[in-house]
């Protein structure tokens, strides 16, 4: 594999696991800059909508696949990068763009055994939220942690869980498989 293409992967990679471990949306990885990655506290501070300000930590292997790419732009791409440079840069050393990182989530995304449906930056966003509201996570946690406003627009990621616990409630409560008996 070529020098570009490693590239390529490395930078598809950091995409699909940003997006999906910091739940953030595509206009925001699209707006990172090098000084939005605070490496020492392992912050991503990152503007939402509304220009509203939010830090959201990082996991130590997402901090190593950062780490990786910044090494592959200095030695790949080689352009001098200043606190507001884009993160996250083509082989040419231009900002990413919409399609740029559509295109990389579906490529990632196809190589997994399993994802069927839409292969879209969203999609990993909703993954994440639904996710953490299934281990347990506060709501209003995931509100602030997504960058929502309102708690309704969290509340969109919620019909996912009630789905599940319907069907775990129907195939485990005795109830529900002695159509709604007292068990006789």
């Amino acid at each position: 594999m070529g020098m570009p293409q490693r590239y390529e992967q490395r930078l598809g990679r950091l995409i699909v696991s940003l997006l999906y471990n910091t739940g953030i949306r595509r206009a925001e990885l699209l707006s990172l800059t090098v000084s939005s990655l605070d490496r020492g506290r392992s912050v991503l501070r990152v503007k939402g909508k509304g220009d509203k300000m939010r830090e959201i930590p990082l996991v130590p292997s997402v901090c190593d696949e950062i780490s990786l790419y910044l090494q592959s732009v200095d030695t790949m791409v080689g352009c001098v990068r200043t606190a507001d440079s884009p993160l996250l840069v083509t082989l040419k050393g231009r900002a990413l763009y919409p399609v740029f990182v559509d295109r990389a989530v579906k490529k990632e995304l196809e190589s997994v055994p399993g994802i069927t449906g839409r292969k879209s930056p969203h999609v990993l966003r909703h993954t994440l939220a639904t996710e953490l509201l299934s281990d347990g996570a506060d709501i209003n946690s995931i509100k602030e942690f997504l960058g929502h406003s309102s708690l309704a627009a969290t509340q969109v990621y919620t019909h996912n869980s009630i789905e599940k616990l319907l069907k775990v409630y129907d195939n485990a409560h005795p109830r529900a498989k002695n159509g709604g008996k007292n068990g006789d």
